[in-house]
């Protein structure tokens, strides 16, 4: 018998060693970040993140519209010179997905906004910045690299003009304007788990913090200690309120009053890339195109603001149809490769992924994140090899690839 083939240096290779960290092996997927969070994250923190809003219907359909798009490859197709390489307005990126805007970061995560930045840069990508975060903007550019800003816009203009220098200073370039929160979503969830902004201490916060020991004194403790008492820092042009207060409570800063009178007008007043995140419907993107705006999100907040809202992806193809020439990003729900590369067939030019990375930021820092990207950037290329296609966009050309089940 002739056993050549077993030792023929041409078939035979070995195995790489393995540079991932090894607390962080046993994380194989986006998912498995989220199981380790909910155990080091107190209920109240974790709730925050994970939750919806009402009956979580909008945060459920979410995930399941990605289920109800079955694949179909093509077979013998030479894949060997794959590449995820995206272009979005005028930058080229290694990878189709970033990091989406979160609030609260550093709470879940220490330094979370700036871990959240750094290893979305170390990977390639970008993370956008929220006004929620508990970091000033101006260190999350400066330590973290962050260009992408999210707002709260207030709807008054002498409190919107401030707030935009405020930012333009910093050296962010693209302003992110959130348009589907006028008011607070019914966050039921948040007041059964303890969880309010400020803080109010109960003895239900406090048993948390006792249970949570590793949070308490590895996340927020060690806050405190580094940088003193956390702020609500980016909804206006001055600081806000602290994270722990006995009778403060943030401003709506008048959101229910903004419409898109006011885009024209931040439009006059921002030179930077202007985006308007939480478009559902195929009329509001053409009306951001209409302004001058350069792009949209596609968005309906993560299930966090109007329950039963449509999904995301459902309505992705007619925004578009809406504005074919537009630059059009997506987010809510992704958690696999295959997620990616749906959103893109369907009309997303580019996607956001949040709750995974903040997960994985909670528990294992800027590591975390750097793996969970690194997961995602390899389900991706590996999923592409087996549709047998070699970049991204080439989804919306091979649409009979996407079948209804």
């Amino acid at each position: 018998m002739n056993d050549t083939t077993s030792t023929d240096p041409v078939s035979i290779s070995r195995r790489k060693p393995s540079r991932v960290p090894r607390s962080l092996r046993g994380h194989l997927s986006l998912d498995d970040f989220e199981r380790s969070a909910r155990r080091f994250l107190p209920k109240s923190i974790f709730g925050y993140v994970s939750g919806g809003v009402e009956t979580d219907a909008s945060l459920r359909a979410n995930r399941a519209a990605f289920g109800h798009i079955g694949l179909q490859p093509r077979i013998l197709q030479d894949v060997s010179q794959r590449s995820l390489e995206t272009r979005l307005f005028d930058q080229s990126y290694p990878v189709p997905f970033g990091v989406a805007p979160m609030g609260f970061s550093a709470l879940a995560a220490f330094d979370g906004d700036v871990v959240l930045a750094r290893g979305a840069a170390s990977a390639d990508s970008f993370a956008i910045c929220s006004a929620a975060s508990l970091t000033p903007l101006e260190r999350v550019a400066r330590e973290g690299g962050s260009r992408w800003f999210q707002a709260y816009i207030p709807g008054n203009m002498a409190r919107i003009e401030p707030l935009l220098q405020r930012v333009s200073a910093a050296g962010f370039d693209h302003l992110v304007v959130t348009g589907d929160v006028p008011v607070a979503g019914n966050r039921e969830n948040n007041a059964r788990n303890g969880f309010d902004a400020p803080f109010r201490i109960t003895p239900q916060l406090v048993w948390q913090g006792i249970t949570h020991p590793r949070w308490t004194l590895g996340t927020l403790g060690r806050e405190i200690a580094m940088r003193g008492m956390p702020h609500f820092e980016n909804m206006e042009a001055v600081q806000g309120p602290p994270l722990f207060s006995r009778d403060l409570v943030r401003s709506t800063i008048e959101r229910d009053r903004l419409c898109w009178e006011d885009i024209r007008r931040i439009r006059d007043l921002w030179s930077g890339r202007l985006i308007v995140k939480g478009v559902l419907h195929p009329d509001d993107a053409r009306m951001a195109q209409t302004l001058g705006c350069d792009g949209v999100i596609v968005s309906n907040h993560g299930g966090r603001q109007l329950d039963t809202a449509v999904s995301p992806l459902q309505v992705l193809p007619s925004i578009r149809e809406a504005v074919p020439e537009m630059p059009v990003m997506f987010d809510s729900g992704i958690r696999r490769g295959t997620d990616v590369l749906k959103a893109i067939m369907l009309g997303a030019d580019f996607v956001f992924v949040g709750r995974p990375f903040l997960y994985a930021a909670a528990t294992h820092g800027e590591d975390g994140v750097r793996h969970v990207a690194a997961l995602l950037r390899e389900e991706v290329d590996r999923d592409m090899a087996l549709l047998g296609i070699t970049a991204p966009l080439q989804m919306r050309e091979a649409a009979e690839l996407f079948l209804p089940r």
